[in-house]
């Protein structure tokens, strides 16, 4: 035994740092694709970002945070390509 005991807490699994991985990759695309076509960047940032959460599950704060904010930004991105007259694809 050990002078200090530590306190047991939850490691996280393969799958779901292979999650936090894809999340932040879709975090990134997606905030990209607000600027640089979004019709193709943003969409494919939601699905990758959705890819995620079915792998990693809802247990962790980064892979639900991710799916929100891809899908604020296809919406965000698209809205700005309309109002701006910029190309969609």
């Amino acid at each position: 035994m050990s002078a200090y005991e530590h306190e047991s807490r939850r490691d996280a699994t393969p799958s779901q740092l292979a999650a936090d991985f894809l999340a932040t990759f879709a975090l990134f695309a997606g905030l990209v694709g607000i600027v640089y076509t979004p019709g193709l960047v943003c969409t494919a940032a939601v699905v990758v970002a959705i890819l995620a959460a079915t792998i990693g599950g809802r247990d962790r704060w980064l892979v639900p945070f991710t799916v929100v904010v891809t899908g604020t930004c296809w919406f965000v991105g698209m809205a700005l390509a309309v109002l701006l007259e910029r190309p969609i694809f």
